[in-house]
């Protein structure tokens, strides 16, 4: 006969019902409390199980006697700040909780509802801080707590070493692996981080913050389509989570499904309005589809609940329509001079100035700015111009004309891709625009598709050892082609939504790839964007982006990316002799029709006079270029960079010859017309 069940090992198995059966557990606790009618636990466990069940007010009938009799229970605290916020006390609700995580640190679950009860005040610092104190309390395994400590203290790199280290006798402990993941997701290394959160979630699919960073290392890779396949597991188990909402949202006008991002967004304002993370992706997504008023009172929102918000600041400031006004200059002043803001906070104020300087003309102080918001993104960064120099030279070794000529039959026969191509601020905003303004072309964006299939070549094995990208491709055979091919044409109908016969592909970082598509889809239209090097070099490093183009933000780099573009594509014109067509931004804006006209030539489409009145085109378009393709071609930018000229010594310098020999006409064989 087995023993009767003691106080300790009733309550036990009461508090183990909470998770899943609260009444039960609620029943259990009342036959505890009929013992021993003023048992701590019991009463802990009885408000709880009424808490879970919607019962906030009689929760709290229990709670608030035993909070007073034992103030330094953390476990009583965390119970009242839940159950304060279901009332609707979100002030007493953040003391309550903010006792419990004083009491017990390690109490992760306080933690995360501390940092919903921020969140949803509008404390979006102080709701990041216990989010990542949440995250570093849910390592209970000693060995990972340094990694852990360093990583949610905004050390990354130390991070990677610590984990990297353990990683090699622990080689499937989902914790290190997540961790590892997260380290990547921070220094930016997305396809690094994404490769490590899909094996996070082989090892154990219910890590639901695994998750959800892994649909934001997809989101900010702008793999829309793909984050969303993540989203609804998170949903099912919490269809209230603002995070997961407001991911989805972002995901959605990502996609193109802009009605449907506006709805989730405003929804998501009706319940949170202190929040200025969503006033500002709202103002995004208004931006967007042209509602550029409507976008400036968001963003002004944003900043009224946020006065050190720079993100907001420069969103506003970069719609390039409106110069910022004096009382906001002063005020981004102010903010900037703090020493308690945010890095990234004070990175994009001093974007925002730079740009307010440049509207009333004062360039010195402006390219003060523009400097030092690009030295704080730079040094969060990990980029190499050595590396990007060595992966040009090893393009250039594998793509030759043998080797296109070894490979001429496979790769999809699908003619409807149009590629752009070139470096960002050259342009490419403005050709797509003209294209997409015809009838027979869809706009899309900057699809992520080429450079997936790209990471996706690394470490493919032939016959011999396993190769990286660019090498990998020496071993596909022409039915791998046509297979690659075809599932980039697959990924990509998902954004084809009005079904014209050829769509763009804006992505300007694919001219690394251009040897990649040739292979796999022969057929398609390649045009490369070109700029006078000071002119485009100068108006990328002035702008903050908020994903890749690391070589940005450092003039030295900005040159040799330049020479390294311009030695690359001179190889593929002698490779593939008349295949890309080169356009030249600086010719379209003094000799616009005559270029336009040659442009459609090159595509194989009739001129349509829509493409000359590009301006009136009521797409959505998302890049930084946004406002000024809705504009006649204005002449204005040409010259721009000379204002700037006396700071940009070093980007002379690194241009070397270049900067008298960047149009890169090589004569072409076979007549092509579109490039003559």
């Amino acid at each position: 006969m087995s023993a009767p069940l003691t106080l300790a090992d009733a309550a036990a198995q009461a508090a183990a019902l909470l998770a899943t059966a609260p009444r039960r557990a609620q029943t259990q606790a009342e036959a505890i409390l009929k013992a021993a009618p003023n048992d701590p636990r019991a009463l802990l466990i009885l408000a709880s199980a009424r808490r879970r069940q919607g019962d906030a007010a009689g929760a709290h009938a229990v709670l608030a006697p035993l909070a007073l009799a034992y103030p330094r229970a953390a476990r009583t605290q965390y119970e009242m700040g839940v159950v304060l916020g279901d009332l609707g006390d979100a002030q007493g609700a953040v003391e309550a909780l903010r006792r419990a995580v004083s009491l017990d640190a390690t109490l992760s679950e306080a933690w995360r509802a501390l940092g919903d009860c921020l969140f949803a005040a509008g404390d979006l610092t102080g709701a990041e801080a216990a989010f990542s104190e949440h995250e570093r309390a849910a390592i209970d395994d000693p060995s990972l707590r340094p990694a852990a400590d360093a990583l949610f203290a905004g050390r990354p790199v130390e991070a990677e070493t610590l984990l990297f280290a353990y990683l090699r006798t622990h080689p499937n402990d989902v914790s290190a692996v997540r961790l590892l993941a997260e380290s990547f997701l921070r220094q930016d290394r997305l396809e690094e981080a994404e490769k490590l959160f899909a094996h996070c979630l082989d090892l154990n699919p219910d890590q639901d913050g695994a998750r959800f960073s892994y649909a934001m290392a997809l989101f900010r890779r702008q793999a829309a389509a793909e984050a969303l396949e993540q989203i609804p597991r998170l949903l099912a188990r919490e269809p209230k989570n603002a995070a997961y909402r407001n991911l989805t949202a972002a995901c959605l006008a990502l996609a193109g499904r802009h009605d449907e991002a506006l709805t989730l967004y405003e929804a998501l304002l009706a319940e949170f309005p202190k929040h200025p993370r969503i006033w500002l992706n709202y103002g995004h997504a208004l931006r967007t589809i042209r509602r550029r008023d409507d976008a400036v009172d968001a963003y002004k929102q944003a900043i009224a609940l946020a006065p050190q918000f720079g993100e907001a600041y420069w969103s506003l400031a970069n719609l390039k329509t409106v110069p910022l006004s004096s009382y906001e200059e002063t005020a981004m002043a102010v903010q900037v001079a703090r020493d308690d803001i945010e890095a990234d906070d004070r990175m994009h104020l001093h974007y925002a100035l730079g740009k307010a300087a440049e509207d009333r003309r004062d360039y010195a102080v402006s390219h003060a700015h523009y400097a030092k918001g690009a030295k704080l993104r730079r040094d969060a960064l990990g980029y190499s111009a050595d590396a990007a120099t060595a992966l040009t030279e090893r393009s250039m070794a594998v793509f030759t004309k043998t080797f296109f000529a070894a490979h001429r039959d496979g790769g999809s026969t699908d003619t409807a891709p149009i590629f752009i191509v070139g470096l960002p601020r050259s342009g490419s905003t403005l050709i797509e625009q003209i294209l997409a303004s015809h009838s027979a072309v869809e706009g899309t964006m900057e699809l992520p598709d080429i450079g997936v299939i790209a990471q996706s070549l690394r470490g493919a094995k032939g016959s011999g050892p396993a190769r990286r990208y660019p090498e990998a491709v020496l071993d596909l055979d022409a039915a791998a082609q046509t297979a690659l091919g075809e599932r980039y044409i697959a990924a990509t109908r998902i954004h084809r939504l009005k079904g014209r016969l050829f769509f763009i592909d804006k992505m300007p970082n694919n001219f690394h790839n251009v040897g990649l598509i040739q292979l796999i889809l022969p057929h398609a239209k390649i045009i490369d964007v070109r700029r006078h090097p000071m002119a485009g070099c100068f108006s990328a490093f002035k702008q903050h982006f908020a994903q890749g183009q690391a070589f940005s933000y450092d003039l030295t780099d900005l040159g040799r990316y330049y020479r390294d573009y311009m030695r690359l594509m001179a190889h593929f014109d002698d490779a593939l002799p008349g295949r890309v067509c080169r356009v030249i931004y600086d010719d379209v804006v003094e000799d616009t029709e005559n270029q336009i006209r040659r442009l459609l030539a090159y595509c194989g489409l009739p001129f349509e006079p829509a493409c000359l009145n590009f301006y009136d085109n009521e797409r959505a378009v998302r890049t930084v270029s946004s406002e000024q393709v809705r504009r006649p071609i204005f002449r204005e930018g040409l010259d721009q960079w000379r204002h700037y000229e006396p700071w940009l010594g070093e980007l002379k310098e690194a241009l070397g010859p270049v900067l008298n020999d960047w149009r890169g006409q090589i004569p072409l064989r076979g007549g092509n017309a579109a490039n003559a």
